[in-house]
């Protein structure tokens, strides 16, 4: 596929599903707020479904992942509890820290033993905070042991999907279910706007968070809603994604072709087994002057800068694709490497 003419390796449609159209007459607006007329049977309805597919009691539709974390984070942590994150997750995610009265601290990123002395100094109820995947390394959070620290320390774990959903698990379902740990959990977030190529987001969990956040979510109450025609094609997309085994295969493999493609003597890759690949080029200036060759060469790329990224981490990051081409593979790492 081409972005602006070039071979596209730098969008989260790791799929393909954002190319396709889904045959749906649901309206367009959904005229206000889920507390006032943005509500419908078939919303609830749609929660439903993707509660029992992503393996939660419930599901709780919000506009974006953005809002879904900022609506968690700022309020279901109370004052006198205390939030503890790996120092790599998603801005919205420490932004809806901020907004809460919960006292927070970070933690190393995957680093076990600096996750176990932040909880020495945990009060209230405990909140552990990871993605399955982070969207700039790439690589997986260490969830089997993680879950065990919490249930040793009587932590809640919540888990952002973003870029896992649709990719791994049997059918899409994500990290959590591929590793069998969805009892172990409290709560999941996965957005719609990466693999299933759409919009919006769910936070999954227990009836009762879903109680919670329907009353006292503000990034939830005070907008609105997903309109109608959003909705039916998040279900249809996680049907369709449920299906795509081919895709998932394809895109395994192309991650595989790319990574032993790339002669790290000259570059440093981030290890990674996701589609999110990140090769380290230091400065602003080197990063970016790569990126415009490789631009030149008909590939859709970006260079990440600081201070995006920590100084001396500026990257090239490479999102690899199902429906990218061995041929597209090789031909970028050639740039790449020359």
């Amino acid at each position: 596929m081409k972005a602006d003419g070039k071979v596209d390796f730098f969008s989260n449609d790791y799929l393909g599903v954002a190319q396709l159209v889904f045959d749906t007459e649901a309206e367009s607006g959904s005229t206000g707020s889920r507390l006032i007329s943005g509500n419908s049977f078939r919303s609830e309805e749609i929660e439903k479904d993707l509660a029992e597919f992503f393996k939660h009691e419930s599901a709780l539709l919000f506009n974006s992942g953005y809002d879904a974390n900022l609506g968690f984070f700022s309020s279901v942590p109370l004052k006198g509890d205390t939030v503890i994150f790996d120092s790599l997750v998603h801005a919205s995610i420490r932004d809806g820290i901020r907004m809460s009265l919960a006292n927070s601290f970070s933690f190393k990123h995957n680093d076990l033993d600096s996750l176990k002395q932040k909880l020495t100094r945990a009060k209230g109820h405990v909140y552990v905070v990871v993605e399955s995947i982070y969207s700039m390394d790439g690589d997986k959070t260490k969830l089997n042991e993680i879950v065990e620290i919490c249930k040793e320390a009587e932590a809640f774990l919540i888990v952002d999907e973003a870029h896992a959903g649709g990719v791994f698990g049997p059918k899409g379902e994500g990290l959590v279910t591929e590793l069998g740990l969805d009892k172990d959990v409290f709560a999941k977030i996965v957005t719609f706007g990466k693999a299933y190529g759409s919009h919006g987001a769910i936070v999954l969990g227990p009836n009762e968070l879903h109680t919670y956040l329907l009353n006292f979510a503000r990034s939830l109450i005070y907008t609105t809603a997903l309109s109608p025609h959003a909705q039916e094609r998040i279900h249809e997309a996680v049907e369709t994604v449920a299906e795509m085994h081919g895709e998932r295969y394809r895109l395994e493999r192309n991650i595989v072709l790319f990574t032993s493609s790339i002669n790290e003597g000259k570059y440093d890759l981030i290890p990674s087994e996701s589609a999110i690949q990140s090769i380290v080029v230091p400065g602003n200036t080197e990063v970016k002057a790569l990126a415009q060759r490789i631009q030149d060469g008909g590939f859709a790329v970006k260079a990440i800068l600081s201070p995006t990224v920590p100084e001396g981490q500026e990257r090239l990051r490479i999102c690899i694709h199902s429906y990218n081409s061995e041929k597209e593979i090789i031909a970028l790492s050639h740039l790449i490497n020359d």
